[in-house]
C-alpha cells in the first residue's frame, strides 16, 4: 500500500504536518518512536519518552504496541514521564491517569515499572512542591526527554498548562480552567465531579524536550490549532510556545487543520488553481467578510483581499459575482423532500365556524 499522501502547511510559525486521518498521524509518530528506541537498545542506552493522556494519543499507543506484538519493539530499556494528573485523585480511581496509563499502554508492552513515572494524584498539600522539585531531577538525572508527545486542549494549552502559564514554568501544582473542567465532565459524569486541580509538567518542562510531536484531531481543535501555529506566542495559548523549539511539529488531520489560512483561505498564501468549487469559496467568503451580497462585489473588494489572481483569470468582479450567484441559486430546492401533491394544505382540516 502506498504512504497516504501528506504535506506541510504554508504560513504557520511551526512545522505542522497536514495528514489524510489521525491514523496516518499515528503511524508517522509510532515510528519515529521505533527508529529512536531501536537505535538506542542496539548501542545498550534508555530512551526516554514524555507521555499524554486523553482521547488524542490512544491510536498512537496501540501502533505502538502493535509494534511490539508483531515486531518486536522491546521497551525494556524505555523510561517515561507523564505529563500531569489530576489532584485529588486515588491511584486505582478509573479517572486517574495513572490507571488510564496502565489499562491503555503500559500493561501491553515489557516496560519496568520501576521506568514509569507519573505525577502523583494523592499527594497532601505540604507534599506537593518537593514532588515536583523532585519529579524535575528525576527528568535531568535520566538524561532528559527524548521525544515528547502532546495533545491540546481548547484552550491551546499543553499538559495542563492553562492560559497564564509562563513560559519558564515548571512541574507544578495549576488551577484547572472552566472550559478545561467542562470538556472533561462526560468522563466524570458531570463537571462538578472534575477535580479543581492537577500537577503538570510546565512549559519550560516541555520545552527542554529534545524532539516534540503534537497531535490534533477534529473540529474542535481547529480553532486552538490555528491561534498556536499562526499568531506570536503568548501565554494565552501554551501550545505557541512550541513555536520557539528547536524540533517541534504539530500533526493535523484535515478536520483540525480546516481554521488555518492555508485550507480556509489559500489565495493568502501562494498561487492557487482556481477550479469552480475554489472560486466559489473565495466568492462565498469575500461576501461575507466585506457584508456585501454576490452581485454587489467590486474590483476593489477582490483586490483588498488578496484575491488579484481571481479578478485576473475570471473577472471583473460583476461576472465573477453574478456567476457565484446563479450557481447558488441553482442549488435551491423548494421542496427538499419532495412535494407531495395529494396533500391538503393544513388550514383545509380547520372547522369553520358558522353563525346564525
Amino acid at each position: 500500500m502506498p504512504p497516504a499522501p501528506q504535506h506541510f502547511l504554508p504560513h504557520t510559525r511551526v512545522p505542522s504536518l497536514l495528514l489524510p486521518n489521525s491514523a496516518a498521524a499515528n503511524r508517522f509518530v509510532a515510528r519515529e518512536i521505533d527508529k529512536l528506541v531501536r537505535a538506542r537498545n542496539a548501542a545498550g542506552k534508555p530512551t526516554v519518552l514524555g507521555l499524554a493522556t486523553g482521547s488524542t494519543p490512544v491510536g498512537l499507543y496501540r501502533e505502538l504496541i502493535r509494534l511490539h506484538e508483531d515486531e518486536k519493539l522491546d521497551f525494556s530499556k524505555v523510561i517515561t514521564f507523564n505529563l500531569d494528573e489530576y489532584l485529588p485523585l486515588p491511584k486505582e480511581d478509573p479517572h486517574s491517569y495513572f490507571r488510564w496509563m496502565h489499562e491503555t499502554f503500559f500493561n501491553h508492552v515489557n516496560i519496568k515499572w520501576e521506568n514509569i513515572h507519573i505525577p502523583d494524584g494523592t499527594l497532601k498539600p505540604d507534599e506537593i512542591e518537593d514532588f515536583c522539585i523532585e519529579y524535575e531531577r528525576k527528568i535531568r538525572a535520566a538524561g532528559g526527554i527524548d521525544i515528547q508527545i502532546l495533545g491540546i486542549g481548547r484552550t491551546g494549552h499543553i499538559g495542563f498548562n492553562e492560559p497564564g502559564s509562563p513560559k519558564n514554568s515548571r512541574t507544578r501544582m495549576i488551577t484547572l480552567d472552566s472550559i478545561t473542567r467542562r470538556d472533561a465532565a462526560a468522563g466524570f459524569f458531570g463537571e462538578e465531579n472534575v477535580p479543581n486541580q492537577a500537577i503538570t509538567m510546565g512549559v519550560a518542562s516541555i520545552m527542554d524536550a529534545r524532539r516534540v510531536f503534537l497531535m490534533a484531531f477534529g473540529e474542535h481543535k481547529a480553532h486552538c490549532v490555528t491561534k498556536a501555529i499562526e499568531l506570536p506566542p503568548s501565554e494565552a495559548v501554551s501550545a505557541s510556545f512550541l513555536q520557539e523549539h528547536p524540533d517541534a511539529i504539530f500533526l493535523l488531520d484535515p478536520a483540525a487543520a480546516a481554521e488555518t489560512t492555508a485550507i480556509k483561505r489559500p489565495w493568502e498564501v501562494g498561487p492557487v488553481e482556481w477550479t469552480p468549487e475554489r472560486v466559489r469559496q473565495a466568492v462565498v467568503w469575500l461576501s461575507l467578510t466585506v457584508r456585501k451580497g454576490l452581485q454587489k462585489l467590486n474590483d476593489d473588494d477582490f483586490r483588498e483581499h488578496h484575491l488579484y489572481e481571481l479578478l485576473r483569470e475570471k473577472g471583473p468582479a460583476e461576472k465573477i459575482g453574478e456567476e457565484v450567484f446563479l450557481d447558488r441559486l441553482a442549488t435551491i430546492q423548494p421542496y427538499p423532500a419532495g412535494r407531495l401533491l395529494c396533500r391538503k394544505p393544513f388550514w383545509s382540516s380547520r372547522r369553520t365556524r358558522t353563525t346564525t
